[in-house]
């Protein structure tokens, strides 16, 4: 069986095309397309029509790449920059009746469930009680578990897009006032949810997406090239001066360090500070950069629970954006 799974992020649409014959996703495809969305929309604002039409063309595109390879249509879902959106329902029904994907928005507590289950998948049994750490363009994904699925998750609104918008927006590089005041930020966010992970003290630590990757390549992780299944390291002393580092450099400067690209060096700063904090707030002295995330999660839940799992999830959702910070609470509601 061959499938398919299609992410729309803040920054880039991505396809996954992998087989499931063995009960893993293999990937025997991958494509993006760079849009940027959170540059056409201001914090808590809509989405133009302009990105609507772009996002619209990429759906499209990405549902004849995945047929051309052979695959199932998509598994489609936006992320916090769809789901943050007043118009979130216009756009959600302007990709499905246009392109005929049904695309939807995930709560952020179900988007750490499923970034969860990959990063146990990857990590294994033997990485014991896990703490998993997700830096998004508009949320940070927290989920703490001993098992296949974890025992609670949360979601709070430190991406790295977001923060970047309403801390350092036409301050190039900021003030160290300015990075202070973030750092500061993150911390009143993150309390409850570190007090819960430092109660727990787990085993192994885990942290996905692009931001972290970049990260942990700033650090003194291994290139890309080196392939998935080189294990990389990032801990949190060197995460801290890499944050002090960035601080001190224009965008420009960023975009030339090991591992930060020019698309993302604006917001580096900012996922540095959250990745930092929340690792020291958590007690966490070591991280290591999984490969795995979102999108494996979703494949993984649709090879191990069936179709109707997605179908039950994939539901349209009321009309109320999710802007506002997402308590702690117990994962579970979805499984």
């Amino acid at each position: 069986m061959r499938i398919s799974v299609v992410d729309v992020g803040s920054h880039t649409v991505r396809l996954v095309v992998a087989d499931a014959g063995s009960g893993v996703p293999l990937p025997v495809h991958t494509a993006k397309w760079r849009l940027r969305l959170t540059d056409c929309v201001e914090p808590g604002g809509r989405l133009p029509e302009e990105a609507v039409e772009r996002l619209v063309g990429a759906v499209a595109e990405a549902k004849r790449t995945a047929a051309r390879w052979g695959a199932e249509p998509p598994l489609a879902f936006a992320t916090a920059v769809v789901r943050a959106a007043p118009n979130r329902r216009e756009v959600l029904d302007a990709v499905t009746s246009r392109t005929g994907v049904a695309l939807c928005t995930l709560p952020g507590e179900l988007e750490a469930e499923l970034t969860f289950l990959a990063a146990r998948r990857w990590a294994g049994w033997r990485a014991g009680p896990l703490a998993v750490l997700d830096i998004g363009g508009g949320s940070l994904e927290v989920a703490f578990g001993r098992g296949r699925l974890p025992d609670f998750v949360a979601s709070l609104p430190l991406g790295a897009g977001r923060l970047t918008r309403e801390f350092f927006a036409g301050e190039d590089p900021p003030g160290p006032a300015r990075v202070r005041e973030l750092r500061r930020a993150v911390r009143h966010q993150m309390r409850d949810v570190a007090a819960r992970i430092r109660w727990e003290g787990p085993r192994s630590a885990v942290a996905t997406s692009r931001t972290f990757q970049q990260l942990g390549r700033l650090c003194g992780a291994p290139p890309g090239r080196q392939g998935p299944f080189t294990q990389r390291l990032m801990r949190r002393s060197d995460l801290r001066a890499a944050a002090d580092r960035l601080a001190g450099l224009s965008v420009a400067e960023r975009a030339l360090l090991p591992g930060i690209s020019a698309p993302r060096a604006a917001q580096s700063l900012a996922g540095a500070v959250v990745a930092h904090t929340a690792m020291k707030l958590t007690g966490i002295p070591e991280v290591e950069i999984c490969p795995w995330a979102i999108r494996e999660g979703v494949l993984l839940r649709h090879i191990e629970d069936g179709p109707a799992w997605w179908a039950r999830i994939a539901e349209p959702a009321d009309d109320t954006p999710a802007t506002e910070p997402v308590p702690l609470r117990l994962a579970g509601a979805h499984r």
